[in-house]
């Protein structure tokens, strides 16, 4: 047996080696060029790897799919495993093509086309923002005449907040018409425009083994997802178990898996915003982790990598321990997103307050910063845990003014 890994981002992060451990089978990765040199990583050698090999223009290219199916002729592949959002849907067309077990594109494009995925909310019953598909400039304008400003526009299949732009006046809306190509490379209509919608966001994540639900819990954004360009800490953090908005969104997450239907194993991360009179909208949903350190917080919550066990079980391994609904503790974390200039200095790991589960920088003193470029474009990353969400927010602000206090970029 042989399963061909799509890969995307750090490798050090998706051990398939040690996922794919008892599995009697080889493996062949396609991965990205330009993410493996970001996280200054190789391609592995050696079993149980048969064959790596690395794509320039990974995120959009059509080499990637033609590349793919010549491995599957060429080794004989028979299970395929894609966990990266840029891939899903790529992967299900490959195993639909060539009869390969998984996710087929039924259920990819509903997660991974987000005007798919409105049309799937709508007919299930499902709140979302008023919304329209951007066929032409005047859509948008008849949009917003409809709805006002501000207005957001998003690209169709896009990831990481790259493109997602909120136009709040009209010379910002002339300014993005002007610009914007509405069309994909296979000539569709590529963008979407949505209401703003006023309030909080936050996240249910989880994941599905065995056709059913084994974990699912929800978290909050406390910050604005697209302004990546900000400067402070970003903190993302699990609600308490007791919180009546957890019940909600829980059963508000599984009504959206409900609907959208998926694969027999895989990793959920669904977005939905709560407005101030405490409705709930769908913003988004995704069948694979979700980005940044949501795994790393999974993990501390369920004790498991919300990506490494439905790996395990699409290719009939075991998984270590039996997963709960409910979190045995309460984690978050806290984000600082590049900013330009030379990095100075860091603080003293040593002076680093209680509480972090993780710390990790991206970029070395005495090494010249670019503004960050996308959501994920992180100078430091923390994973907090905590007793209860009041002691675990706690604690992350206590990093962040420790974290603060020792930086010195510019």
């Amino acid at each position: 047996m042989t399963t061909l890994v799509l890969h995307r981002g750090s490798l050090r992060a998706n051990p398939y080696d040690q996922w794919l451990e008892g599995h009697d089978s080889k493996i062949v990765l396609l991965g990205s060029a330009q993410q493996l040199a970001l996280h200054g990583e190789e391609l592995p050698t050696g079993a149980p790897y048969l064959h790596t090999e690395a794509l320039s223009d990974y995120d959009c290219g059509r080499n990637v799919a033609e590349r793919a199916a010549e491995l599957i002729r060429e080794f004989g592949v028979t299970d395929i495993v894609a966990t990266q959002e840029f891939d899903i849907e790529r992967a299900a067309v490959l195993r639909e093509q060539f009869g390969l077990p998984g996710q087929r594109p039924d259920s990819a494009v509903v997660y991974r086309d987000k005007w798919a995925m409105k049309c799937a909310a709508v007919a299930a019953g499902i709140p979302v923002a008023e919304h329209a598909l951007l066929t032409g400039p005047d859509d948008l304008d008849r949009f917003v005449a409809a709805h006002g400003l501000p207005a957001v526009v998003k690209p169709r299949r896009g990831a990481l907040s790259v493109g997602v732009a909120i136009l709040r006046t009209r010379e910002e809306l002339a300014d993005w018409t002007a610009r914007a190509e509405l069309t994909d490379e296979d000539g569709e209509p590529g963008w979407l425009v949505e209401a703003y919608v006023e309030g909080s966001m936050c996240h249910v994540d989880g994941t599905v083994l065995d056709g059913a639900i084994a974990t699912l819990w929800p978290s909050q954004y406390t910050y604005v997802l697209a302004d990546f360009r900000d400067r402070k800490g970003r903190v993302d953090i699990a609600l308490d178990t007791a919180d009546p908005l957890a019940r909600r969104l829980s059963e508000f997450g599984e009504k959206v898996l409900a609907a959208f239907g998926g694969p027999e194993h895989f990793a959920f991360h669904i977005e939905v915003f709560v407005t101030p009179e405490g409705e709930l909208l769908l913003c988004e949903a995704a069948s694979r982790a979700g980005g940044a350190g949501v795994r790393d917080v999974q993990r501390a919550l369920f004790g498991f990598d919300p990506m490494e066990y439905p790996v395990r079980r699409q290719l009939g391994l075991p998984v270590e321990r039996e997963p709960r609904r409910d979190p045995s503790c309460i984690a978050g974390q806290l984000l600082f997103t590049k900013r330009p200039g030379v990095l100075g200095s860091l603080p003293d790991p040593a002076q680093m307050p209680a509480g972090v589960l993780k710390y990790q920088t991206f970029a070395q003193v005495g090494e010249r910063v670019a503004d960050a470029s996308h959501s994920g474009d992180f100078l430091a990353a923390f994973i907090v845990k905590g007793t209860d969400r009041a002691d675990c927010e706690a604690r992350i602000r206590e990093v962040e003014r420790w974290f603060t206090a020792g930086l010195a970029i510019g």
